[in-house]
């Protein structure tokens, strides 16, 4: 018997999230084994690559404007992760 695992080439995916009359964007892991072995500076990335394909199926425009934002923040905590 051959048991294969497929690996999905994204270890994160973001979701929107409508609370309390604000938009947030919310992640989780496709695979727990992910979660165990990748350090801040991965996650970050994740976290923008899972915005960017979220991207192409928007159709609000304050949806899109809160991804934008999210993506933004992202990048500048990814900035300061350098130091």
């Amino acid at each position: 018997m051959n048991i294969v695992q497929i690996e999905s080439p994204f270890i994160i995916e973001a979701k929107i999230c409508y609370c309390k009359n604000k938009k947030n964007i919310t992640y989780s892991f496709i695979e727990s084994s992910h979660s165990l072995c990748i350090d801040k500076r991965e996650i970050i990335l994740a976290q923008i690559q899972a915005c960017e394909r979220l991207l192409k199926y928007v159709k609000d425009k304050t949806d899109l404007a809160a991804i934008e934002k999210e993506i933004s923040e992202l990048k500048l905590a990814l900035d300061l992760t350098n130091y």
